[in-house]
């Protein structure tokens, strides 16, 4: 069997369900599938923000600087950048099942890689530069293999599941990375207090090659190929001009969509506060408000698991209580995710009141993140085409997500200064840095909705 063959979107079967058990058999498998690509998309996740824990113990004990750092989490993400958009072009044509399965595999092979390299430099010590290099080559290598999560799930949703649904499902799948954060911050922040940051990197692996096996146990490619009718026969939604067309010309149509560019925009600045907040969050709370790690690894925690909440809940306000209006919970969110990161960045306050301003800050992007970077681009293109605009809107955000690794990481080293051996962290540029990207990222959206709509 060829490559081509074992990756493309499986045949029609031969031997059809009989007629009596299609709706069980429909309902058994779209469940089984839908669950299996969120729990294991959580997990990509944790092979993802592994980085992220392990930042402050690299710097302390001189593996790595602040600047490198940054760097290195911007080779993920603009390597990831590029790979969503082509495997969101590719995923359209591909078995969901295989092509989702073999990224979390790799991807989990190389957070063990870097455990690995810890180890063995503990043995036979290696210069500064020689891990500076491996680290950006293998977590640049790792963002091509985490581009290979997102397409699938949301295809699933297209190949699954009837627009009228796709919200509300949509939503929860939408609620994993802040799942897989939630782990990375909690679990793997408590392995790593107590056993080093190169344990940081295996628990994360073991995480990925149990989601790989969740996937391969879990996820049907199509309902065709296990011998059901089509998603538009089973729930009788009507077939559509975009549905009888050749996936290639609709992927062209996106392409020259002006909407979906508007929205990759936006989600761009997205971007920039999220991965500001989840790739710098620990290291600001311990050097700018002075919790230590395990505190500050728990904050960060709890705005994974806020996030979760808001992202599912974005589902239900803009399909149930806005009646599928998707500008005014983008303006709410927008509103309330602006004025809590102010007050996470700028104000003084203890344990308890971080929890609080970074869980409102988390939920409101999470609403926002989930209407703007996805069920705005669902609304405006047709079914066949869902990975190529998820494409467009992810090297957008992603390269802006990269942008911002390398700009926070420079202006949080260029404004550190040493005092008496110590050294002393001066995060306002870069909050500010913050605070103006949070600003723009649901003003875009809203001003050019309706005409993005047309």
């Amino acid at each position: 069997m060829s490559l081509y063959s074992f990756y493309r979107i499986s045949k029609p079967s031969t031997e059809q369900v009989a007629p009596e058990q299609v709706d069980k058999e429909y309902r058994s498998l779209r469940n089984r599938t839908f669950w299996g690509v969120t729990v294991a998309y959580s997990l990509y996740y944790v092979c993802r923000m592994s980085l992220s824990v392990v930042k402050q113990p690299l710097i302390d004990e001189g593996v790595l600087s602040a600047g490198e750092l940054g760097v290195i989490g911007s080779a993920l993400l603009f390597i990831y950048a590029v790979g969503k958009f082509m495997n969101g072009f590719i995923a359209d044509y591909c078995n969901i099942k295989r092509f989702m399965a073999t990224g979390l595999f790799f991807s989990a092979l190389i957070n063990l890689l870097l455990g690995v390299l810890g180890v063995f430099n503990d043995l036979v010590p290696l210069t500064t530069a020689v891990i500076f290099f491996s680290f950006a080559i293998l977590w640049g290598i790792n963002g091509w293999m985490q581009s290979m999560g997102s397409p699938p799930g949301v295809i699933c949703l297209s190949r699954w599941f009837p627009k009228s649904q796709r919200g509300t499902f949509y939503s929860i799948f939408s609620s994993t990375p802040y799942i897989g954060e939630f782990l990375s911050f909690i679990i793997t922040g408590l392995v790593v207090g107590a056993l080093g940051w190169k344990a940081g990197f295996i628990v994360a692996a073991v995480a990925g090659l149990v989601g790989s096996l969740i996937i391969l146990l879990l996820v049907s490619d199509t309902p065709e190929s296990k011998g059901l009718p089509s998603v538009q026969q089973l729930t009788g939604e009507d077939v559509t001009r975009h549905d009888t067309m050749p996936t290639r010309d609709l992927q062209k149509y996106v392409l020259r969509h002006p909407g979906i560019w508007i929205i990759a925009i936006s989600s761009a600045f997205i971007y920039i506060t999220k991965y500001a907040i989840t790739g710098w969050g620990v290291l600001f709370l311990q050097k700018e408000k002075g919790f230590p790690i395990e505190e500050a690894t728990q904050i960060i925690g709890f705005y994974a698991a806020s996030g979760m909440v808001g992202t599912v809940l974005a589902g239900w306000l803009s399909d149930k209580l806005f009646k599928s209006d998707r500008v005014k919970p983008a303006v709410l969110a927008g509103v309330l995710s602006f004025i809590s990161l102010a007050l996470f960045l700028f104000t003084d306050a203890g344990y308890m009141m971080h929890v609080f301003y970074v869980s409102l800050f988390s939920l409101a992007i999470g609403v926002l993140y989930c209407i703007v970077a996805g069920l705005m681009a669902i609304d405006i293109v047709p079914r066949k085409a869902t990975g190529a605009a998820l494409g467009v809107v992810g090297i957008s955000s992603y390269v802006a997500a990269g942008l911002q690794e390398i700009t926070s990481g420079y202006l949080i080293q260029f404004n550190t200064t040493r005092v008496d051996g110590v050294d002393v962290y001066d995060f306002g540029p870069v909050s500010w840095f913050w605070l103006a990207a949070a600003l723009i990222s649901f003003i875009l959206p809203v001003l050019n909705w309706k005409k993005m709509k047309r």
